[in-house]
């Protein structure tokens, strides 16, 4: 193995994946959820958008649905 290797000369490409990875979306969350998530983060040491994702990741991997029941 050398000691050095010249990477001037490689040519970079981009990741084919990464559009595949995550998407940025825009969401509108009330003042409590995000409350909720970013004391979960302090606790757990991992992102609150990340845990969010995690917990919607669940939401799909389980197939749960909402249950919603409007009152009038």
């Amino acid at each position: 193995m050398k000691d050095e290797y010249d990477l001037s000369a490689m040519k970079s490409r981009k990741n084919p994946y990464a559009s595949k990875l995550k998407k940025s979306v825009t969401m509108r969350l009330g003042e409590d959820v995000i409350s909720y998530f970013k004391s979960m983060a302090e606790e757990s040491g991992v992102p609150y958008q990340s845990l969010i994702n995690l917990y919607l990741r669940d939401c799909v991997a389980t197939h749960k649905k909402i249950d919603i029941n409007w009152h009038a």
